[in-house]
């Protein structure tokens, strides 16, 4: 038999295996949320943000805007919260409106013109397509000596790191993307051709240490969150694979001096 055909008759077996296993969308996805009732700024990296009173904060990615609503009612005088998602950005602005903070906090499709005393990005940086230029980005957007705060998980390697490919744990690293492809197309509008289109960089714990040692920034905080379940097994060796979100503190430094 052919190669090819091999290929396709796998290819069909593992799609059919995925139809029998996870006819709907994956426990992973309709389970209810981890923060419903809970601030996912505070649990995420609350301990991360400092004193917010009368700084300008940039939410890069702000989703439906309630991060950046409640980055304003910390203190924050200002907030620019920026998603590329017309949709998120239309209810985030209602959701402001409700929360009778318009007047603090602003969004938008395309960044500002402006710069931040603190630049905050959750649950992004396994979504962008060129994540190294989104660091540069977001440190010409900070003032001299202003922070970053990122914090981004499941990363690549973890049980559920496919996202909308975890039809069970490590299936994004098990099944052909192919296969996953097809299943997904099944259940969904969007017809992705790969991970990447659909919206995964692969981002491992290892890679985005790199890239943030390699980007222009400081790093004061970098913490690599176990799996609670797993936390015994976490180490140096394991942590690609038992680690469930990633956070971290950057700083832009000062200018040098003329």
């Amino acid at each position: 038999m052919p190669k090819a055909e091999r290929l396709d008759m796998l290819l069909a077996l593992q799609y059919q295996l995925l139809r029998r296993i996870r006819p709907v969308d994956p426990p992973y996805m309709m389970k209810p949320t981890a923060y419903a009732n809970k601030s996912k700024l505070a649990l995420l990296c609350g301990h991360l943000l400092g004193d917010l009173a009368g700084r300008t904060v940039l939410d890069f990615g702000c989703g439906d805007g309630l991060e950046a609503i409640e980055l304003a009612k910390l203190g924050a005088q200002h907030v620019y919260g920026v998603d590329t998602n017309l949709g998120c950005v239309e209810i985030a602005r209602w959701h402001a409106e409700q929360a009778h903070v318009s007047h603090a906090v602003e969004f938008f499709t395309e960044a500002p013109q402006v710069l931040a005393d603190l630049a905050i990005s959750l649950d992004t940086f396994e979504h962008f397509s060129e994540p190294a230029a989104i660091l540069r980005r977001l440190h010409r957007m900070l003032n001299p000596g202003g922070a970053l705060v990122v914090s981004f998980g499941p990363p690549w390697y973890h049980p559920f790191g496919g996202h909308l490919f975890s039809v069970f744990p490590w299936a994004h690293l098990i099944v052909s993307e192919a296969a996953l492809i097809r299943w997904r197309e099944d259940l969904r509008e969007d017809r992705p051709a790969s991970f990447a289109e659909a919206g995964l960089n692969r981002m491992t714990v290892t890679r985005f240490a790199r890239l943030i040692d390699e980007s222009a920034f400081n790093v004061e905080v970098l913490e690599v969150v176990p799996i609670r379940r797993l936390a015994r097994l976490h180490n140096r060796f394991t942590r690609e694979l038992f680690t469930s979100v990633v956070r971290c503190r950057l700083r832009k430094g000062e200018p040098p001096l003329a």
